[in-house]
């Protein structure tokens, strides 16, 4: 089995994770090392950031560590939300808050089809003792809906309709979420990496 330490809080994204890596990996978060400081997101993009957090909690940390960055970028607000994804309604808002703005935001430019048109961009970085192993990009296509439906997943979910699909994140099963996310994309390429080292290759 496979250990690693997501350099996270976020108990939503971890459990993501573990269900997206499977039983031949063992997934933990920052929950459990309360030693790690609050990590900064400073970076001007999803890498910078991913690089960031896995760096600085991969020196405070004896164990492989993943972060990851990630975010929704629709076409009509020129790429917004994007590295800001998580705080673009304020630091504390809930999920609904920065759904209602989003959806506000887009009435606001009176965003067209097209510009409806958006993608959930992930990058996630392994890193051990300090030292950068790889970056990994995950990109999927979709839309935006006009209002909130579902209510699986957490973030965007609700109103992001995948490329080939008429439900939202929020209203596909976990399954079938995990099989074709930005996020999914991202991790299953770590993994890939991660069986192939352990195998010798």
């Amino acid at each position: 089995m496979i250990e690693l330490v997501v350099a996270t809080r976020n108990t939503h994204k971890t459990r993501e994770i573990q269900q997206i890596l499977g039983p031949d990996f063992r997934v933990r978060d920052l929950g459990a090392h309360p030693e790690v400081t609050e990590i900064v997101e400073s970076g001007i993009s999803f890498e910078e950031n991913a690089k960031l957090k896995a760096l600085t909690a991969s020196k405070q940390l004896p164990a492989l560590v993943i972060a990851d960055d990630s975010g929704l970028e629709v076409d009509a607000l020129d790429g917004a939300p994007g590295i800001y994804s998580a705080r673009y309604a304020g630091t504390n808002a809930t999920d609904t808050d920065k759904i209602d703005k989003l959806l506000r935001e887009l009435v606001c430019v009176r965003a067209t089809e097209d510009g409806r048109r958006a993608r959930f961009r992930c990058v996630v970085a392994a890193a051990r003792n300090g030292n950068l192993l790889a970056t990994f990009e995950g990109i999927v296509e979709g839309r935006i809906a006009d209002n909130v439906r579902g209510v699986l997943g957490f973030g965007y979910d609700p109103i992001f309709v995948p490329d080939g699909f008429e439900q939202t994140f929020g209203e596909l099963p976990v399954e079938v979420k995990n099989a074709i996310s930005h996020r999914a994309k991202a991790v299953h390429a770590l993994a890939d990496r991660l069986r192939r080292l352990e195998l010798g290759d």
